[in-house]
């Protein structure tokens, strides 16, 4: 027995250029969940691009479908409807086979839940070398590879512990090796310092910068740490399922030396809603309807003063 047929809306055409040059397009990404008696939108409408070798947290509150959107990404959930592009790779299109090889080699998955990420009975050479074989990978290419990434995010002294003998900071620095064994061109990572305080934190983030400067993936994370998000140049905050605000970062020379400055911008979808950030509506009271003025070189928005009478 099949469930009622899904009616989503249609939405206005976007030039087929979008996000041409764009490592990570999601065009009108929608993923609903549907049983018999619940319809879940958990995407609705969602515009994402990710340029090669960028690193990009993505915020937002419980519910408000970054993680689903990580899971389509990764290549573990299927969009509903929309357009999603990752290195070339149509998510919506691929076979069951296409699917295990992407997964395989084009993207790396960290999770947020440390037992999740390893094997019990593996060490850290083992777990970081699995993935290498099941791809075809020669075994001296391995070992010197899964060497090599220990190394690089400081936890060589790992390679012969099973998790059971290592911190969960550890356990996530070798889960990101695990991730990148095979050279993935895009590493994504749902809420991988939730767990662990901030001290370790800060070194679990290390190692994800390391794998975007030094070892060239585009870094995709989730995360609901201000201090993590706080050190990207460009967080990008998703609200009811649609992305609602980015924030860029930029280094600049100032007469003082080195400036940092950050602006926040909301984001447009292509029916040119804009969601206007919460605290901006409270403090000036806007309600259902608001009164736009064009005004040279912006848009001003205004409460509507007839709303108070009512």
């Amino acid at each position: 027995m099949t469930g009622p047929e899904l009616s989503l809306p249609a939405a206005p055409e976007r030039a087929p250029e979008y996000g041409h040059d764009a490592l990570v397009v999601c065009d009108n990404l929608v993923r609903i969940y549907q049983s018999d008696v619940v319809e879940v939108q958990a995407l609705q409408g969602l515009d994402l691009l990710v340029h090669s070798g960028e690193m990009v947290a993505i915020v937002g509150a419980s519910g408000s479908g970054k993680s689903t959107l990580l899971q389509v990404l990764a290549g573990v959930d299927a969009p509903t409807a929309g357009r999603a592009r990752v290195a070339g790779h149509d998510l919506l299109a691929m076979s069951r086979t296409e699917r295990v090889r992407y997964r395989r080699h084009v993207v790396g998955f960290v999770r947020q839940q440390t037992s999740r990420n390893l094997v019990p009975y593996l060490t850290a050479s083992q777990v970081v070398d699995l993935p290498m074989t099941l791809a075809g990978v020669p075994r001296r290419e391995r070992h010197q590879r899964a060497a090599e990434l220990l190394g690089a995010v400081g936890v060589t002294h790992c390679a012969d512990r099973r998790p059971d003998q290592m911190s969960g900071g550890e356990q996530q620095r070798v889960a990101i090796c695990v991730a990148l064994a095979n050279d993935p061109r895009v590493l994504l990572a749902d809420e991988p310092t939730g767990e662990l305080d901030s001290e370790t934190a800060q070194e679990v983030f290390a190692a994800l910068r390391t794998a975007n400067r030094d070892l060239g993936a585009t870094v995709v994370v989730v995360t609901h740490d201000a201090a993590v998000s706080g050190q990207v140049e460009r967080t990008v905050a998703i609200r009811d399922g649609r992305t609602s605000s980015e924030v860029l970062r930029r280094n600049g020379s100032g007469v003082d030396g080195d400036e940092h400055t950050a602006e926040e911008y909301a984001v447009m979808d292509r029916a040119g809603r804009v969601q206007v950030p919460a605290e901006y509506r409270e403090a000036l009271a806007l309600t259902r309807r608001v009164r736009l003025t064009l005004e040279g070189d912006h848009v001003a928005v205004r409460r509507d003063h007839a709303d108070d009478v009512r």
